[in-house]
């Protein structure tokens, strides 16, 4: 696998991760008074606290772990070669060379239609020529 498809499945990690985590803390969080005129929230049953506190730590480090791989990933990527100037100027060339090919192709594809024309018209002269020479019975 490249280095850029490498790069794609770790961001979709890092997403999966995130949207995980979210989800799993707001799921998961204690109830909290939002004022002193509301009542208190009743307790999470559920839940034990000692759970809710490791699961944000664990989280936290797979997302840290998750960042450092996309870093080193990054960082084993091949320098630009040359500056924005040079890349300008390749992508210029392959652009004209783009160009040439199609261009090239498109006489290509004229030929080969006009090549098609001149088949199909055989085709039609004989299958005529052939009908022709049936005798009718």
């Amino acid at each position: 696998m490249d280095i850029i498809s490498q790069l794609q499945e770790q961001v979709n990690s890092i997403a999966a991760l995130a949207f995980n985590t979210f989800g799993t803390l707001q799921r998961d969080a204690p109830p909290v008074r939002l004022s002193p005129n509301y009542p208190e929230p009743p307790p999470n049953p559920t839940e034990d606290s000692a759970n809710f506190a490791e699961q944000p730590k664990l989280m936290s480090a797979a997302l840290v772990k998750a960042a450092k791989q996309f870093d080193a990933l990054v960082a084993a990527l091949p320098p630009s070669e040359g500056g924005e100037e040079a890349q300008l100027r390749r992508i210029a060339e392959l652009q004209a060379e783009n160009d040439a090919v199609g261009q090239e192709l498109q006489k290509q594809l004229e030929a080969a239609e006009k090549e098609l024309k001149q088949v199909q018209e055989l085709f039609s002269q004989a299958a005529d020529n052939c009908l022709n020479l049936k005798k009718p019975d």
